[in-house]
């Protein structure tokens, strides 16, 4: 490994390589050094069986304007551009038609509230009716979205991404991680098992000390998440204190995955969608048979992840499998079998799925996508003020700092 580059990428997921794909080609010299063993970050896809299991991001959402969807198109990736069948209880299992719509009309209040009667606090949970009976399905809702329950929410943060998002979701049969991991350009050099243990500020630039040796850029982009870039995984320098402070106002929720086979017969059809536990904040969403594939994917978002993550991924599975038989028969339980499970809060290099402003800091993205002395610039989601917790948002954020930073050098 070379020990100096105009630019050197601290991190390999979406943010990271679309720096890298920006740089790419130009007179600058680049590296990307990514501190766990594969490239894709909260992008992973896990072959099982001939299919591509996505434990991170899994959907092209707003997908007309999605950066990943013209680099899939460009690639000749095949991309699936089916309806989605969120909000749809298959045979109102466990969900009658009222209580659905009567959910369904708590929640949409519930947004309504935000936008029209924003509370002085910023804090989504205030919006909440204190008697409403599906306050909990609202807190399932949140957990799923944004990670955490709405106490934790920034209601101008939310409305945010409300306003910017579209209803158009696709889905990539060869897995959201392979198109990211694959998009690399070969063209820059990158190494994996290579944290960056410490950044250091320089006369003429930054040095950046790893487990292969030192690394000396005129200029570096930050990619990792706001839990690294707020904990102390990575030593920054005290001038970051602003950008470290802004991180910790952008923490990251809880979302996990769990992949369970359907091995044998089994009344569960292709492309249909279960929530286990409708009523409860904790409830899982069971999207059966994705693409036809043999296996039910199991999301759990805020207290259900947190639940999962106290548990243990053994509980978790019971759980799921649980909610499925007490919905679809004793005899389902037969067909059910463990696949797989993220683990994204365990992992101390990302610790969590992805950001959230807290309630009154939704314009601490802003100050986090700020570039310091035109030496370190920062990307990732939680950089991006409408399209955080999003791998596009995350795309987009990486070619704004690249962009950013290759001007720098040329002043």
């Amino acid at each position: 490994m070379d020990s100096r580059y105009d630019v050197a990428i601290v991190g390999g997921g979406a943010a990271g390589i679309a720096a890298a794909r920006t740089l790419a080609g130009s007179s600058r010299s680049a590296i990307l050094l990514e501190a766990g063993p594969r490239l894709g970050g909260r992008a992973q896809s896990v072959p099982h069986q001939g299919v591509a299991l996505d434990l991170g991001c899994g959907w092209l959402h707003s997908a007309e304007r999605n950066a990943w969807t013209t680099v899939a198109e460009a690639s000749g990736v095949a991309i699936d551009r089916g309806m989605p069948a969120w909000g749809q209880q298959f045979r109102n299992l466990g969900f009658s038609p009222h209580d659905q719509r009567a959910a369904r009309t708590a929640f949409e209040h519930w947004l309504k509230r935000m936008e029209h009667a924003p509370p002085s606090s910023d804090r989504a949970s205030d919006s909440l009716l204190p008697d409403c009976a599906w306050n909990g399905h609202i807190a399932a809702m949140t957990g799923f979205i944004s990670g955490v329950t709405p106490d934790r929410i920034s209601v101008a943060d939310y409305l945010a991404y409300e306003n910017a998002a579209t209803d158009c979701n696709w889905r990539l049969p060869g897995g959201y991680g392979t198109l990211i991991v694959m998009s690399m350009p070969a063209d820059v050099a990158h190494h994996v098992s290579t944290p960056v243990e410490s950044v250091l500020l320089e006369a003429n630039g930054v040095r950046l000390t790893t487990s292969a040796g030192d690394i000396t850029a005129r200029a570096v982009i930050l990619t990792v998440s706001t839990a690294v870039l707020a904990g102390n995984t990575i030593t920054l320098p005290d001038a970051l204190e602003p950008w470290r402070a802004a991180a910790a106002q952008l923490p990251l929720g809880r979302n996990e995955k769990l992949f369970l086979a359907i091995d044998g017969p089994a009344p569960f059809e292709a492309e249909t969608q279960v929530l286990g536990k409708p009523g409860e904040a904790s409830s899982a969403s069971c999207y059966i048979r994705p693409l036809g594939w043999p296996v039910i994917e199991c999301f759990l978002g805020g207290e259900g992840a947190r639940r999962a993550e106290a548990e243990g991924e053994d509980a978790a599975f019971a759980d799921a499998i649980d909610d499925l038989v007490a919905l679809f028969g004793t005899d389902v339980r037969r067909s059910l079998r463990p696949i797989i499970a993220s683990a994204w809060s365990a992992n101390p290099r990302i610790g969590g799925a992805y950001s959230c402003a807290l309630p009154g800091h939704a314009p601490a993205r802003e100050t986090l996508a700020l570039p310091f002395n035109d030496r370190i610039f920062f990307a990732g989601e939680a950089t991006n003020p409408i399209d955080f917790s999003t791998a596009h948002g995350a795309h987009d954020s990486g070619v704004r700092a690249a962009r950013e930073a290759a001007a720098a050098l040329r002043a």
